[in-house]
């Protein structure tokens, strides 16, 4: 299993620089990868700086951890530009990037504070046809699409990503939503919360096993990519242990904590230079 840090650029250390000092810190700590949550304004009205930018400043200044978003709204994004800051972020980082989709939170500024659509029928609608105008232009290869709320004739974008076939797309969402849960299945993992935030709770490893048994039936081999966590690690280290190695054993691919951008920085540095939680 590899061991993922979640962090945001946001906050008073959320800056393309310290997040990149941060990175390279993780790095050196035993982390396998740094993930960004996107938002363009940020809850509670923290500084926000763009994770893509800061995405660019991380590839930079780490030489191997994987890195990516965790996730990306693409309802409320252009397909074709995240297309390209998608493959841009592999090329400059050697084939390291991950995009991590999702429908987005109907209630937060980025949808409802600027004219987005917000049902969960139209989110969910605009994220599929979304992910197949990306990964069509990743191919290199004309690509034209006319769907409900996409449409685009013989566009080409070049280069290609570097790695092949594409670049890995897991998407999130409640596990215990049919709608996302199918989605993951058809993409390349999965990075589902158990109960939607602010509430918490943990996938177990029932859940893990189902989704990685379906996905290998629907796949013809054992690829998929199950991606757990992303919280805060518990005040019960013993806890964490027993459940993080739980998970390990039935197939996750990653676990992932988050260090949310209301600590301190030398809270912040502190934890991510004590590396992750590992299984036994």
């Amino acid at each position: 299993m590899r061991y993922g840090l979640d962090i945001s650029s946001a906050g008073a250390w959320g800056d393309p620089r310290t997040m990149s000092e941060l990175a390279a810190l993780a790095e050196r700590s035993g982390w396998d990868g740094v993930f960004l949550e996107d938002y363009v304004f940020f809850p509670g009205g923290r500084d926000t700086y763009d994770p893509w930018v800061t995405l660019a400043a991380i590839a930079v200044a780490t030489e191997w951890v994987a890195l990516g978003t965790l996730v990306t709204p693409l309802p409320r994004r252009r397909a074709w530009k995240v297309a390209a800051e998608a493959m841009t972020l592999d090329h400059l980082s050697g084939g390291r990037m991950v995009l991590g989709v999702g429908s987005g939170d109907p209630n937060s500024d980025d949808f409802r504070s600027v004219g987005e659509l917000t049902s969960a029928r139209s989110r969910a609608a605009m994220l599929d046809e979304a992910l197949q105008v990306v990964t069509g232009l990743w191919s290199g290869e004309p690509v034209s699409y006319h769907g409900t709320h996409i449409d685009v004739t013989g566009v080409i974008l070049r280069p290609r990503p570097l790695q092949r076939p594409r670049i890995p797309i897991w998407v999130g969402g409640c596990l215990a939503n049919k709608g996302p849960r199918e989605r993951a299945l058809r993409w390349d993992g999965a990075c589902l919360y158990r109960v939607p935030p602010p509430d918490w709770e943990d996938l177990t490893a029932s859940y893990i096993q189902m989704l990685r048994e379906s996905a290998a039936v629907r796949r013809g081999d054992d690829s998929f990519v199950v991606a757990v966590g992303g919280r805060e690690r518990g005040d019960d280290l013993q806890a964490e242990i027993d459940y993080v190695s739980t998970i390990a054993a039935v197939g996750a691919a990653w676990w992932h904590e988050y260090v949310p951008p209301r600590v301190p920085l030398e809270v912040a540095r502190a934890r991510i230079e004590g590396g992750p939680i590992r299984a036994r």
